[in-house]
């Protein structure tokens, strides 16, 4: 079976076009399927047009928020409530090609992967979206290793184990290649036809981007750190303290040396002038900026190292909850 989960925020003019060539699409499968829309708290009549297809085809499934909550959390729950062996996520702007499913079906039919990402290689939006769009996919790719053109492509296919595994919140949807592949699962991608947006407007925008890269170093902490937290905050606790250390005894080895030069001109009778240069050039720990320096990096150093214990004890007591490992198959 075979389901299709599509997110929406005020699509009510996207809709009816959407359905219908989803409907062409799918009556030529072989596969039985659903369409599951999720209205994400749309403040036009999304949820009136809903009910309407839902009518006129019994594939047709609704989930309607009280309000807007995100789209990682509409899918979620799409995703939830979702029947199906594969899912098909994908958005409802009318830019994503229903005609590309039976071809993402042939790559997970042909091809050893578990989840296969769009790939928009000719894409119809601004230039303001698609440049910083190509910035971040290039940094996902070298961040995290999974090196796919276009991670913030909405089309994509699942298997349904894979959603077993992960839970989408926040702005976690546009990672779920990276997360699936750091559990095992195979990962590929296909190139699909893009289209120019026909109805609305785009609900994103630059907040989108920032929030986007929070959560690329949350992923990256996650997937390459996530069951040996102490490992990242600890190195990073032991450098500082190390810098803060070398710093503190390069300061107190300068000050003994002055004091230990004026002692010893002062004993000697050396000539007034000479006294008096020495004194200068006497070191007051309080006044360099390295002290200062120094000082921040040991209490930085001492609460990332104690940071990362306290992360430790956490991954600890839950590691029963959920084992750090993904089985493929048993022989029994």
């Amino acid at each position: 079976m075979l389901s299709i989960v599509i997110p929406l925020y005020d699509e009510a003019e996207s809709l009816p076009a959407l359905h219908e060539e989803l409907r062409r699409v799918l009556d030529a499968l072989p596969h039985e399927s659903e369409v599951i829309f999720v209205d994400d708290g749309s403040r036009d009549e999304s949820w009136r047009v809903i009910q309407k297809l839902r009518d006129a085809d019994n594939r047709v499934r609704g989930i309607r928020f009280r309000r807007n909550f995100g789209k990682a959390a509409a899918l979620n729950a799409g995703i939830s409530a979702a029947r199906g062996d594969w899912i098909i996520t994908m958005d409802a702007d009318l830019q994503d090609d229903p005609a590309e499913i039976p071809r993402f079906l042939d790559a997970v039919e042909n091809n050893p992967w578990d989840v296969v990402s769009g790939w928009k290689r000719v894409r119809h939006d601004p230039w303001h979206k698609v440049w910083p769009s190509r910035i971040f996919n290039r940094m996902v790719s070298r961040l995290t290793g999974v090196r796919l053109h276009d991670h913030n492509c909405g089309f994509k296919i699942y298997r349904r184990e894979v959603f077993e595994r992960i839970v989408l919140y926040g702005e976690r949807h546009r990672f779920v290649p990276v997360l699936a592949a750091a559990w095992g699962w195979n990962v590929g991608e296909i190139e699909v036809h893009h289209r120019p947006r026909q109805h609305g407007r785009s609900k994103y925008g630059v907040w989108r981007m920032v929030k986007g890269f929070l959560d690329l170093l949350t992923i990256y902490f996650l997937t390459g750190y996530g069951q040996r937290p102490q490992h990242l905050l600890g190195s990073l606790g032991l450098f500082c303290l190390a810098f803060g250390s070398l710093g503190l005894l390069g300061l107190t080895a300068a000050w003994g040396i002055t004091r230990w030069d004026n002692a010893m001109a002062s004993v000697s009778g050396a000539a007034t002038e000479a006294v008096k240069a020495a004194q200068a050039n006497d070191l007051h720990l309080h006044q360099r900026a390295i002290f200062y320096y120094s000082i921040v990096a040991v209490l930085l150093g001492a609460q990332l190292t104690a940071v990362g214990f306290l992360a430790e004890l956490i991954t600890a007591y839950r590691a029963g909850e959920r084992p750090p490992y993904l089985i493929r198959e048993h022989l029994k």
